[in-house]
């Protein structure tokens, strides 16, 4: 089969974090090609959907100073492309594991805008909560209307030139003179002078196709793939709160009140939940437990069912802790998180090839930063934080 054609750089995935770093390879001139096995954003990634977390709480600095980087990226985004791609409500963190007190210091530090209550206080506020513990609120956080972001990056890349090719899925890449040969599992052909592969829950499968030295391959943290569910939950119409959130592009969601986005850790279970969007009628909550789905091997093995086990320990949850909740759910569906041990992303390039997999299910309030880091390795402008390296890489430089 005839090859597709070639370009100097070819991004592999089109879900938030190839998206981002196709756009700010084109915003530079470079010439680039995406090649998405689907189409952008598409539900069998980890990029689909209306509604991600925005927070600047982490218990670690250094996270709560990237997305404050990252925030003034997703603003230059939002005025490029014309539409507001964070919906601001705020967040509130508790529960015994959580840590609440650490998360009020880190923001302390940082200057962010926050606020540390007792659980009796934050139900006064937030009725439709049952807290068990003191609460940090912060009023920055919000949620991401994850497609319509890749879609807006996709956009502004091609504007500038880039090639969009979906229905493209990599099989496996070789050395071609200076450069690369990718191969589709269809047979085609396409060349590349650089390759930056964001395949997210699909790069266990590929890594072995990838030609990477092997030294490399070794120093790579486990990479596990788990197949997640989200349920959504009614807001009850019973008076919990006054106003409804105001989103984008015009939903708004009755009885919803002043829901804010919640991350919740206990014993026995980490959970957190977020205003639904579009992606059930701007009608609930969605609702979720942090890595409370099956591991498989990679994407390829998902098949989309929701797990019975995971529905009925997350209808407890609500039941327990979230009276402002219609306990049964009205829609569920399930996603992909990819993970690393220590929950940190993985950027790092070898032999003009990249490897991105911002992961661990806190990555897309970084697509933007996310772009610009890989871009900068990518193009040879730049570097990434060392802890993003593989070891290989970081033992080269200390």
């Amino acid at each position: 089969m005839p090859g597709a054609g070639s370009s100097d750089y070819v991004v592999v995935g089109a879900g938030l974090a190839g998206a981002a770093t196709a756009w700010q390879l084109a915003v530079r001139g470079h010439q680039v090609a995406i090649l998405e096995r689907n189409v952008p954003a598409s539900h069998d990634g980890s990029s689909h959907g209306s509604a991600r977390i925005f927070r600047y709480a982490y218990p670690d600095p250094f996270y709560t100073r990237a997305v404050v980087e990252s925030k003034s990226l997703w603003d230059g985004l939002s005025a490029a492309c014309g539409t507001p791609l964070i919906t601001p409500c705020g967040a509130v963190d508790y529960g015994p594991t959580r840590n609440p007190g650490l998360l009020a210091s880190v923001l302390a530090d940082e200057g962010i805008e926050h606020q540390l209550l007792s659980a009796a206080e934050a139900r006064q506020r937030w009725p439709q909560f049952a807290f068990d513990t003191d609460v940090l609120w912060h009023p920055g956080a919000g949620v991401i209307d994850a497609e319509t972001a890749v879609n807006a990056m996709v956009s502004l890349a091609v504007e500038r030139g880039a090639r969009l090719l979906t229905g493209w899925e990599l099989e496996s890449l070789s050395r071609q003179g200076g450069g690369y040969r990718l191969q589709s599992t269809t047979g085609q052909t396409y060349d590349a002078g650089n390759v930056v592969v964001s395949a997210g829950g699909w790069l266990p499968a590929l890594l072995g196709g990838l030609s990477l030295p092997a030294g490399f391959v070794a120093g790579l943290p486990e990479i596990t793939v788990r197949q997640e569910q989200a349920f959504h939950f009614r807001y009850r119409d019973n008076g919990f709160a006054d106003h409804a959130p105001e989103y984008h592009d015009g939903g708004a969601a009755s009885g919803a009140g002043s829901w804010p986005t919640f991350i919740h850790k206990a014993a026995g279970i980490q959970a957190y939940g977020l205003p639904g969007g579009r992606d059930a009628g701007f009608a609930g909550q969605k609702v979720a437990e942090y890595n409370g789905g099956r591991l498989i091997p990679s994407a390829v093995q998902q098949t989309g069912a929701v797990d019975p086990a995971n529905r009925r320990r997350v209808v407890e949850y609500v039941q327990r802790y979230l009276p402002g909740l219609d306990p049964e759910p009205y829609a569920e569906t399930t996603c992909l998180f990819t993970n690393t041990p220590s929950e940190d992303f993985l950027i790092d390039r070898v032999d003009n090839l990249t490897v991105l997999s911002p992961c661990s299910g806190h990555g897309a309030k970084f697509a933007p930063l996310l772009g610009r880091w890989a871009a900068d390795l990518a193009d040879g402008t730049g570097g990434v934080p060392g802890r993003f390296r593989t070891a290989s890489s970081t033992a080269a430089t200390t």
